[in-house]
């Protein structure tokens, strides 16, 4: 099927009949562009004034131009080297927003009985705080290691691996599903950049937000103006 601009800046790429949220049981958020309004990263930078080099890694990386997600996200976390906690508190509490529509999108699915999962190639120190503000059921993302208030620029081994890049995303994408025992077709997953498209290409309905072009031609639902929550346009 040709895409379909069904509202101006709503683009539907599938042949489908009705959506109907109650048709899914889970969604899948990735956080950094998607649910809120920066990638996180590149405003740790600014603290030590490195945010243009690492936001040219962040957007190639994203862009799908750097296929070694994990060997950029390294590099990128190695130039933070010295940022204390505070700074990055300073990020949360003033540079990071909700995207718009985002905590509309997150209510109506949870009434509609759906689990919420977020999956970001971030950081704990963030995406703790935006799953407790939006009441999301489930995370994975990566530790920045932090010594006597500061980074030491490198990442922090977990039980189930070292770094959240796509392939681990679609793999807490297929174990969520499991656990809820659901078909990945009832999952919805929603993103932005390159590293989401593993498990957005499993997923039985897949949407990018305000995405990358690569991105915005492999999903079925790409919201290109607007909020979020303009993916409940489509559902009944």
């Amino acid at each position: 099927m040709n895409p379909v601009e069904t509202a101006p800046g709503l683009v539907v790429n599938i042949a489908t009949p009705t959506l109907k949220l109650s048709d899914f049981k889970l969604i899948a958020f990735d956080m950094d562009s998607t649910l809120i309004n920066i990638e996180c990263v590149d405003e740790i930078a600014d603290a030590v004034g490195r945010k243009a080099e690492v936001a040219a890694i962040t957007e190639a990386a994203m862009r799908g131009e750097i296929t070694d997600f994990k060997d950029s996200l390294r590099q990128r976390v190695a130039l933070l080297k010295g940022v204390s906690a505070a700074s990055m508190d300073e990020v949360y509490r003033q540079r990071l927003k909700l995207n718009p529509g985002a905590a509309e999108l997150v209510h109506a699915c949870k009434a509609a009985g759906l689990k919420t999962l977020l999956v970001s190639g971030g950081f704990t120190f963030f995406t703790d705080r935006v799953r407790d503000e939006l009441g999301i059921d489930c995370t994975r993302s990566n530790i920045l290691e932090i010594r006597d208030g500061l980074l030491t620029g490198k990442m922090v081994d977990q039980d189930w691996g070292d770094i959240c890049d796509g392939e681990e995303k679609r793999k807490m994408l297929l174990q969520t599903c499991e656990k809820l025992g659901i078909h990945p077709r009832q999952a919805i997953a929603v993103g932005d950049g390159a590293n989401d498209l593993p498990m957005m290409g499993i997923a039985g309905l897949s949407v990018a937000y305000h995405a990358k072009p690569r991105v915005r031609e492999q999903a079925m639902v790409a919201i290109n103006s607007g909020g979020l929550d303009r993916l409940l346009e489509l559902m009944n």
